[in-house]
């Protein structure tokens, strides 16, 4: 795997990872809240949720380049 699949397969995995992690722990605010929108979260947390996604995204793509190395996963026939 060259250095531009590797990274550009990462991309992939962690977007779909972000999706994944996104509704973890999400409350929504109360209804006299003002300034807020109706089903907005109360406290995202998206840097936390961001720093979660990358490590489970790594260990997905540590998981992938490991299956493609050992030929489990073959592009090429």
């Amino acid at each position: 795997m060259s250095w531009f699949i590797g990274i550009a397969t990462y991309v992939v995995i962690w977007w779909v990872t972000i999706f994944a992690v996104l509704p973890w722990g999400v409350k929504p605010a109360e209804e006299d809240d003002p300034g807020r929108r109706a089903g907005a979260p109360r406290n995202p947390r998206l840097w936390r949720k961001a720093a979660i996604t990358s490590i489970v995204a790594g260990l997905i793509w540590l998981v992938v380049y490991w299956a493609i190395s050992v030929q489990l996963i073959d592009f090429r026939s």
